[in-house]
C-alpha cells in the first residue's frame, strides 16, 4: 500500500494537504485531510483500480442529500484521486459491536441502517434494475451524532439484487467480533424486517444469500474457517437462528 505522504510531496497540488488520520482501506490508500483548513478526505486509488475510481464518482456525482453519501468535491484523473467531504462519526463495526450500548439503540441503528439501503436502492433503481452499493461491510457505514446513518466507499457498486447488498451487510455484522452471538443474529433478523417494511420490492431468499455472503468472508478471517462454514450450512438449512 502506498503512502500518502508520497503523493502530497510529490504532486504540487497537494503540497498543502495536512493529513490527520490514515483510514483503512483494502486496496487503495485513504485518509482524512485538512485542505485549506477544511475536512476532507482523501483517496488515492492504485493505477490499476481506475475503473473502481470511475464507478464511485458515478454513484457519488448521482446522489442526493436524501441517499446521506459523501459529496464529491474533486475528481483527479491524472493522480487517480478523489476529494470527498468528511463524515464525522462512529463506524457501525463499532457501534454494533460494543457490549457497553444499550440493545433497543443497536435494534434503532440497525433499523436506520435498513431504512439508509432502501433508499440507496429506491434512488438508484433504473424499472427493475438495481444499483448495489457493493462491499457492504459495517465498516463502510457511518453514524453520526445526530443518529442518521451515511454511506462510504462506492467503488464496488454494481448492478445486481437487492437480497446480495442485505446478505452482505448481515454478514459482515454476524461475523464481526464478538463472532455469532444471540444478538447479533436477533439483530441481522430485526435489520431484515426493517428492509422489508420499507421496500417496495420483494426480497427473497436471504437465508441462502447470507450463508453465501459468510462463506466469502473466509478469506478475510481465514484462521475461523471451520466455524464459518459451519454456521452458513447451519443458516442455509434452519434460517438465522441462533445455534
Amino acid at each position: 500500500m502506498r503512502d500518502i505522504s508520497e503523493l502530497i510531496t510529490t504532486v504540487e497540488r497537494y503540497h498543502g494537504v495536512l493529513i490527520q488520520k490514515r483510514l483503512t482501506s483494502k486496496k487503495n490508500t485513504v485518509a482524512y485531510v485538512l485542505i485549506n483548513g477544511s475536512p476532507r478526505v482523501l483517496k488515492w486509488y492504485v493505477p490499476g483500480l481506475k475503473t473502481n475510481m470511475d464507478v464511485e464518482t458515478t454513484v457519488l456525482s448521482q446522489g442526493s442529500a436524501a441517499t446521506r453519501i459523501p459529496s464529491l468535491l474533486e475528481k483527479d484523473t491524472e493522480n487517480n484521486v478523489l476529494i470527498l467531504g468528511y463524515i464525522a462519526g462512529t463506524t457501525l463495526n463499532d457501534v454494533l459491536s460494543d457490549p457497553h450500548r444499550n440493545p433497543h439503540e443497536k435494534r434503532h441503528v440497525t433499523s436506520t441502517a435498513a431504512s439508509w439501503f432502501a433508499i440507496f436502492h429506491e434512488a438508484f433503481k433504473t424499472k427493475d434494475v438495481f444499483r448495489l452499493r457493493g462491499d457492504p461491510t459495517l465498516r463502510n457505514f457511518i453514524l453520526k451524532e445526530d443518529q442518521t446513518v451515511w454511506g462510504v466507499d462506492f467503488e464496488e457498486s454494481h448492478v445486481g439484487n437487492p437480497v446480495d447488498d442485505i446478505a452482505g451487510f448481515c454478514a459482515s455484522l454476524l461475523t464481526t467480533d464478538p463472532m455469532f452471538t444471540a444478538e447479533k443474529f436477533e439483530l441481522a433478523r430485526h435489520f431484515i424486517a426493517s428492509y422489508r417494511s420499507q421496500a417496495s420490492w420483494p426480497i427473497e431468499n436471504t437465508s441462502p444469500a447470507v450463508s453465501y455472503a459468510i462463506l466469502e468472508r473466509i478469506q478475510w478471517r481465514p484462521d475461523h474457517e471451520d466455524e464459518l462454514r459451519q454456521t452458513a450450512a447451519s443458516i442455509k438449512k434452519h434460517g438465522l437462528y441462533h445455534k
